[in-house]
């Protein structure tokens, strides 16, 4: 029977804590000793400067190969792309726009063979959009200006979460407008600023390295729960 990887879903530092030991981890789950990753930077419209980033922070974690998977490029060639995320070992989704990143996925209509590939025991990792893209949905405003407009839409379902990276300063209100729309009793996770949440494969949840927001649909209301912590190392 195939096993079912863990999702990891990072915010990245920002310069408040380093990636590596969250990074060795996702190394660990993967099971290799030199893993092949696929990047899918549809996010970013596959800048290839913010490959090159990647490249060299996770890199930096443990020896790898990480390989470009293009599909954003009007000339993209789609069935190369799919044959890096075939032949690799772990799928990691880049930062930059959600909604962008996504509208690229259904346009070139992509997004099943991330399933199929999680379903064969895959691992999948992201880190700022790519981990809200890998979580069920996210939030838009048909108008802006509208906070009425607010609705959901899909995104890839890796991790059966809705999840934010990096909104503690503006204490997570997009988060919150998400959570609002969804099921009375749904939790939505904030995903701090050099943290990331674990996903297992029967849904459990766990915090890395720091604390996670977590807000839930009560009512008429969205309230704050209590955070989730990292574990405590014995």
């Amino acid at each position: 029977m195939t096993e079912i990887k863990p999702v990891y879903l990072l915010a990245g530092g920002r310069g408040s804590t380093s990636p590596d030991r969250i990074l060795k981890e996702i190394f660990k789950d993967i099971g290799k000793p030199s893993p092949k990753i696929a990047y899918v930077g549809v996010a970013t419209d596959d800048n290839t400067e913010f490959f090159q980033r990647m490249t060299s922070m996770i890199s930096a974690a443990g020896a790898c190969t990480l390989t470009h998977a293009l599909i954003a490029p009007k000339n993209a060639d789609l069935d190369k792309a799919r044959d890096v995320m075939l032949q690799a070992d772990a799928i990691y989704v880049g930062g930059g726009d959600v909604e962008a990143g996504m509208a690229v996925l259904n346009k070139k209509k992509f997004t099943k063979i991330f399933n199929d590939l999680f379903i064969e025991g895959k691992l999948f990792f992201g880190v700022s959009a790519g981990s809200i893209m890998l979580g069920k949905e996210w939030v838009h405003w048909r108008d802006p200006d509208d906070d009425s407009t607010a609705e959901l839409f899909p995104c890839l379902g890796i991790a059966p979460v809705v999840c934010d990276t990096h909104g503690e300063a503006d204490y997570w209100e997009e988060l919150q407008a998400a959570v609002s729309l969804e099921p009375e009793g749904f939790l939505g996770y904030g995903i701090t600023s050099g943290s990331c949440l674990k996903v297992a494969a029967n849904g459990r949840t766990e915090a890395l390295v720091v604390p996670i927001t977590r807000y839930i649909h009560a009512g008429d209301a969205v309230r704050r729960e209590t955070d989730l912590v990292p574990p405590t190392k014995k």
